[in-house]
């Protein structure tokens, strides 16, 4: 199954686009958001008519959905399938950051700059960041890692790693 390890815990690697599906009758504003990002994206690698004009209609349609939700997802960011974003209120990431596969963002979280390292964070895959997190400056978190609730990273955070606290600790491992 894409998306998924042979054990059955989510990949890091494989985009598993499942969790981003959303019916275009259902009101899941975070898939909707995330549905007119892709969208977007894709009509840029596209040449003609027919992608110009989807080009127009995704950029109104992310105006809608970023209104609804209260988040901010630039159109030109670097996300990876299968993002989850559970309630999208808050969320801000710059445009020049990086979030990998199957990764989990829940509301108030920011992922942009100004911490210690300058630059933009770089998160890889299947990452767990919990709500009110802020991940600044140019640090890297590695795969499977989790981040408190409010935790502020200024610093790495190796892969399997659980940070918690201001500015963020590492307090286990896997």
């Amino acid at each position: 199954m894409t998306g998924r390890n042979p054990d059955g815990g989510v990949s890091a690697e494989s985009p598993d686009w499942s969790r981003e599906e959303c019916g275009s009758l259902e009101w899941i504003p975070s898939r909707q958001l995330l549905g007119a990002l892709r969208r977007y994206q894709e009509s840029r690698t596209r040449g003609g008519l027919r992608a110009r004009a989807r080009h127009k209609l995704s950029v109104i349609e992310h105006r809608f959905w970023s209104v609804v939700t209260g988040a901010d997802v630039p159109l030109n960011c670097s996300i990876a399938g299968g993002l989850l974003i559970p309630h999208p209120n808050g969320i801000v990431i710059h445009p020049e950051s990086r979030i990998g596969p199957n990764c989990l963002l829940f509301q108030q979280v920011t992922v942009g700059q100004g911490g210690k390292k300058p630059g933009c964070p770089s998160i890889e895959g299947h990452v767990d960041i919990g709500a009110g997190a802020k991940i600044l400056g140019g640090v890297h978190i590695g795969a499977h890692a989790k981040i408190g609730a409010n935790a502020v990273v200024l610093d790495d955070v190796p892969s399997g790693a659980t940070v918690v606290g201001v500015p963020a600790k590492q307090v286990a491992r896997k």
